[in-house]
């Protein structure tokens, strides 16, 4: 395939994420190295795209390189306990200064607007504001943390007619006490709170690594809160299992968002050109997603999965590898299906039909999609379908096939005839076809 059709492709596939995105709500936090680095550049060209897709967006920065330069510059001490910095006046007067210039250059890259460029035509408007209140740390392990703070409250009702008006809210990691005090917080806290009042349809962390990592080089896809909090705990024993620091930051924020209403969370590289974009429109993404339950679905069939079956089952009887059929019988026949969704995408399906007087049944229509395979998920509908059969007293599974005769026999199906199947499957039995009749005892 050449280049136009290859974004062809891309734009149709991703079309049903464009339209599932409008009007949702997105948290994304990063560090202030993406401004230092000169990273937000590509980032702002992105957030233009998705808010002109009607995205409401809320962006939290970060500020720690700044700040550690400013205390460099002025021969001050860097001090933390357990990762949180010891802010005392000379600091907190760092973090103001920091916060400052890096939310004005964060506004004038979403102010860009020149001709032959991403932003060209943008009109992108950047709310910000006195939206987290926050308190006092206090003293930790015995150290007083003195003005380092974390959030109390965060003004959901305001960031929310910010976003009503079309405004991208941004927000710094300082919040504000009703006294008047300031205290410098931690963006992830920022982020991770927000998401949570915001009830927002993602939180996703731009971060150094690639994701959360598996073993060896790879890294997870997704997780589970219950598998993210696993990874944690192994993390825990041993200093091979360590996690990247800022996957230790991140990961926990991703758990309790998700654990508190949050629908995703994503921790992606912020190395990558165009991550988010290949995260949120791709199926595959390239970092680790967070849910708060299995992606996966496993369940009978309803008449309003008839469109997606048909999507998923048509190329394969274009083919030949599976019989047609019209979508009048297949909404007919819909009881006998099971799908397994994936992110709200038919991923696969399978038919179950029964002949009880033989206690046969025939597995029909065993299909996954093209973009889901190596996954597993045959397995998973083939089980699926084997369970409800022992629940309905089947004792011989059947099925037929004229292409995946291995698959079958590498799960227990043993080669047979048409002469062994039920009397009512052998009237209807073609010939023509010279499909492989292929048996599982139960």
């Amino acid at each position: 395939m050449n280049a136009t059709t290859d974004f062809v492709h891309w734009f149709r596939a991703a079309a049903p994420y464009i339209h599932g995105f409008r009007g949702k709500t997105f948290v994304i936090a990063f560090g202030g190295e993406l401004v230092a680095d000169g990273g937000f550049v590509q980032l702002a060209h992105d957030v233009n795209l998705l808010s002109s897709l009607g995205v409401r967006l809320v962006l939290v920065h970060g500020v720690r390189p700044q700040v550690e330069a400013r205390l460099t510059e002025n021969g001050t001490a860097i001090r933390y306990v357990n990762g949180l910095r010891v802010t005392d006046d000379r600091a907190l007067a760092c973090v103001k200064e920091a916060a400052g210039t890096v939310r004005v250059e964060i506004e004038a890259l979403l102010s860009l607007g020149l001709a032959n460029t991403p932003m060209a035509g943008a009109d992108i408007r950047v709310a910000s504001g006195n939206f987290v209140t926050a308190q006092p740390l206090g003293v930790r392990d015995g150290v007083d943390l003195l003005h380092t703070g974390e959030v109390r409250k965060i003004a959901a009702a305001a960031i929310r007619r910010r976003l009503d008006q079309h405004d991208i809210v941004l927000l710094s990691p300082i919040g504000y006490s009703p006294t008047g005090e300031i205290f410098n917080l931690s963006l992830e806290d920022v982020a991770t709170q927000t998401a949570v009042e915001l009830a927002a349809d993602k939180l996703i962390f731009l971060m150094d690594t690639e994701g959360v990592p598996d073993k060896g080089r790879a890294i997870h896809n997704a997780l589970t809160v219950n598998e993210a909090r696993q990874v944690l705990e192994k993390a825990g024993h041993g200093r091979a299992r360590k996690l990247p620091e800022d996957v230790a930051y991140y990961l926990p924020c991703a758990i309790a968002a998700c654990t508190e209403g949050v629908k995703r969370a994503h921790l992606i590289s912020r190395h990558r050109d165009g991550a988010l974009l290949s995260e949120l429109f791709t199926r595959e993404g390239v970092g680790t997603l967070v849910t708060p339950a299995p992606l996966e679905t496993l369940r009978p069939a309803s008449i309003d999965d008839v469109g997606g079956i048909l999507g998923l089952i048509e190329p394969l009887e274009r083919e030949g590898i599976l019989v047609w059929r019209s979508r009048e019988l297949l909404e007919m026949e819909i009881d006998r299906f099971l799908v397994l969704e994936s992110d709200g995408v038919i991923a696969g399906c399978a038919a179950l039909y029964p002949f009880p007087e033989e206690h046969a049944a025939e597995l029909a229509c065993l299909a996954v999609s093209r973009e889901f395979r190596g996954r597993g998920f045959g397995d998973l509908l083939l089980a699926e379908a084997e369970k409800k059969g022992k629940q309905a007293g089947v004792k011989n599974l059947f099925v037929l096939t004229t292409r995946s005769e291995h698959w079958f026999e590498e799960r227990g199906f043993v080669d047979s005839s048409p002469a062994h199947l039920p009397k009512g499957k052998q009237a209807l039995y073609n010939y023509m076809r010279k499909s492989k009749v292929l048996q599982k005892s139960l």
